[in-house]
């Protein structure tokens, strides 16, 4: 992965969100006669200009962003400035940045979607662990066991499960066939809702592989690998069948070490064990595993339809998932509260480690973290000017003083520019001191 090109186009990214926020600032400001004397793309010194009417199209050296000058500015006393206009056409002008970053970041994410992606399929899918006293349980589902077919349909991914349960009606049971010990049969269970998912669950967790036997004295042995672990990572290489395993395991010399992400009960664990002298290269040094049969990567695009409906749904969700990372902005304020210099290194880490085309979702997400955060209520950010509006508007178009706007105005840009400052350092501080975010 070139790290220069990937910087280059979180640049782009970023001049082009920014530009498209002004731009929709500009289009709602001619719309509600406000008199625009320049839009320009980036910031001067001006490289040219052309006028057309009243406004003066320019381009400029510093490519990061764009502006919008209008007469008057916030002055309303001057004749078609935007502080002139009635409280409800500020608002419109005000959320018109914010609202075209959130169409864009729906145009972005939903194209995302769109892309084609490989999903994980078998003859059948494993079950790692059953959690005490579930459905599965109850229906004598236990670790090991693979489910073949749910309600007379065959399965082939983990999603087919949770497809058939959440398809089914309250109460209704379903009915699995598992192969188990070398044989088939079959059982029912009736799914039950789970608080902590917020949906309805049956108690297990699926995986593609268990370890069935540990050699006691072995590699594997030392390094703690147990019976009904599940091989996760090779490496930080993804194991999912016999050949990724031998893949990752093929360019280990003897004497060097080799890094095993497992999955233990419903815990993520590590281990290490040595590469030993004449042991079979693609061999786990004492411990035997038992695959699904036939796991291989598919190829899936989903259609436009579902696309957009997931692209939209992570917009609506983003309120709700903002309020479920507080714990986490109080624990590591560091990693929840980035600026363009975090976001290009979070860029960076996710391109690495999912691909290019993680840009997409990466500039959807800019594009609607910026949105977002201009809607705060703090002068001089839109949101700001929208509050303004708004309790203006309520006032049946009564000003706020001079003085109390000259005062918001003072204490929101101090704050801003605070918390800038203070984001800004500690990303600076992060690539220092050679952090990331564990993606």
């Amino acid at each position: 992965m070139n790290i220069a090109i990937v910087i280059i186009l979180f640049i782009v990214i970023l001049f082009v969100v920014i530009s498209l926020h002004e731009l929709g600032h500009f289009v709602i400001a001619k719309r509600m006669g406000v008199k625009v004397e320049e839009f320009g793309l980036g910031f001067p010194p001006r490289l040219f200009g052309i006028k057309r009417g009243e406004t003066l199209y320019s381009i400029n050296a510093i490519p990061i962003g764009a502006f919008v000058k209008s007469v008057g500015e916030d002055d309303p006393t001057v004749l078609r400035s935007l502080a002139s206009k009635g409280p409800w056409r500020r608002l419109a002008v005000y959320a018109a940045g914010p609202m075209a970053n959130i169409f864009l970041a729906f145009i972005l994410l939903s194209a995302f979607f769109m892309l084609p992606t490989g999903v994980i399929a078998g003859n059948g899918v494993m079950v790692h662990s059953v959690v005490e006293g579930s459905p599965a349980e109850e229906a004598g589902i236990g670790p090991g066991d693979i489910i073949l077919e749910v309600n007379g349909e065959c399965v082939h991914r983990w999603g087919d499960v949770q497809n058939v349960i959440n398809s089914s009606k309250e109460g209704e049971a379903i009915s699995l066939l598992l192969q188990k010990d070398g044989g088939q049969g079959a059982t029912s269970l009736k799914p039950r809702f789970d608080p902590a998912l917020g949906r309805r669950a049956v108690g297990i967790v699926l995986c593609w592989n268990v370890v069935s036997q540990v050699e006691e004295g072995s590699p594997a042995y030392e390094a703690g690998v147990m019976p009904g672990d599940t091989i996760l990572g090779i490496n930080e290489q993804s194991i999912y069948n016999g050949e990724t395993m031998a893949y990752a395991l093929a360019s280990v010399e003897a004497g060097e070490q080799i890094q095993l992400a497992l999955l233990r009960g419903q815990e993520m664990i590590s281990a290490t064990l040595i590469r030993a002298s004449g042991v079979k290269q693609s061999a786990l040094m004492g411990a035997e595993l038992r695959w699904v049969g036939g796991v291989h990567i598919e190829q899936e695009r989903l259609s436009i339809w579902k696309a957009t409906r997931l692209g939209s749904g992570f917009i609506t969700h983003t309120p709700e998932m903002i309020v479920a990372s507080f714990p986490l902005i109080r624990e590591d304020p560091g990693k929840a509260l980035v600026g363009p210099i975090g976001a290009g290194q979070l860029t960076v880490e996710a391109v690495r480690s999912f691909g290019f085309s993680n840009m997409l979702f990466m500039a959807g997400i800019i594009s609607l973290g910026i949105g977002l955060f201009n809607f705060f209520p703090v002068p001089p950010l839109d949101g700001g000017g929208m509050l303004v509006a708004l309790i203006e508007g309520v006032r049946r178009g009564k000003r706020l003083s001079p003085r109390a706007m000259h005062l918001a105005s003072s204490i929101g840009t101090a704050f801003l520019i605070s918390l800038m400052v203070l984001i800004t350092f500690n990303d600076i501080l992060r690539l220092i001191r050679g952090g990331g975010f564990g993606l």
